[in-house]
């Protein structure tokens, strides 16, 4: 009997449609384009606007999207984890609302919480419950409505962030396609470089903390950009040599969108060329968990049955990792 693994068989997106420019930040904080585009690759992002709309809004368009093109229908789903940093309340978790507002009747779910590597952690913690045979269908998203927590008169973070959803869903596959190996890693001395300094249980929202504006992305940027540079190049290059692969292997890098110096960082440890990265920074910026779904959605029409792709993020807290795998939807369909 071959072994069960979890493949990616269907991929959906949402981003909104107010489209934030480099041109529009110069007006609201001391920066131009020539400064964003060279340090980060970024051009524009997007906002989501509207009253009363949350991470889950842009799940919600994603999922729905992923159903209506895979032919599923929501009470088949037997679990949907959402991979966020900016859940619609801390409780109840984004991905019991996403459910609930799709129809997913039998799925349980809860959200990860991982920074930029939330959604590899999802997908890796999604496809064990399908290897394990317990479960059939699983949803995971990965979205973030960054712009609820950054601070637009801060020139540093301002620049970097948007936001946007994605989705994938996970089904057993015999064949050798889906999720074949992963590494995930994590280092909580990361924290004093990369954090939100109020709103958590040990420093609960008050007058002071609001007045502080501490309720923001706060990055200590060069420490960040150090670390990540360093790991993510590393995992992605481990992730290769521990299951004997060349650059010439693989199809295509699929990395967090966080800046194109670290991306392109990775590349060149990889040994890969810029035409096998996929690149979606310049109109979306840095949509944390959202990147890497949107990166599949985007390039879904270029990729081909058997290709092999290594997914790769670096996130606060720190987490890192990277994961392996082998595509398993044909483009022509």
């Amino acid at each position: 009997m071959n072994k069960i693994s979890s493949a990616i068989t269907g991929v959906f997106g949402y981003v909104p449609p107010y489209v934030l420019t480099n041109k529009e930040l110069e007006g609201m904080v001391d920066t131009n384009e020539e400064w964003i585009v060279s340090r980060t690759g970024i051009k524009e992002r997007r906002i989501l606007k509207g009253e009363n709309l949350g991470t889950s809004f842009m799940g919600i368009e994603a999922v729905k999207g992923l159903l209506e093109k895979t032919g599923t229908k929501p009470e088949e789903i037997d679990m949907l984890i959402c991979a966020t940093v900016t859940p619609d309340m801390p409780f109840p978790a984004t991905a019991n609302i996403i459910a609930s507002e799709i129809g997913a009747v039998n799925a349980f779910g809860y959200d990860i919480n991982a920074a930029c590597s939330g959604f590899l952690y999802g997908l890796v913690t999604g496809s064990k419950f399908i290897e394990s045979g317990s479960h059939k269908k699983v949803i995971v998203v990965g979205g973030d409505k960054m712009s609820s927590i950054i601070d637009y008169t801060d020139r540093t973070t301002c620049i970097i962030f948007g936001d946007g959803a994605g989705a994938v869903l996970l089904e057993p596959n015999s064949e050798g396609f889906g999720v074949l190996d992963s590494i995930l890693l994590s280092d909580g001395a990361g924290a004093e470089y990369l954090h939100q300094k109020a709103g958590g249980s040990r420093k609960p929202a008050s007058h002071e903390t609001v007045d502080a504006r501490q309720h923001f992305v706060y990055q200590e940027g060069q420490s960040v950009y150090k670390f990540a540079v360093t790991n993510m190049a590393d995992v992605s290059a481990r992730i290769m040599e521990q299951n004997g692969l060349v650059a010439e292997d693989i199809a295509w890098l699929v990395p967090h969108q966080a800046n194109k110096r670290i991306i392109d960082a990775t590349a060149n440890r990889m040994g890969i060329g810029p035409e096998k990265v996929m690149l979606n920074i310049e109109k979306y910026g840095n949509t944390t968990a959202g990147t890497l779904p949107l990166c599949l959605w985007d390039y879904e029409s270029q990729l081909n049955t058997g290709d092999l792709l290594v997914l790769s993020a670096f996130g606060g807290g720190f987490t890192w990792g990277a994961v392996l795998v082998r595509w398993g939807i044909s483009n022509k369909s």
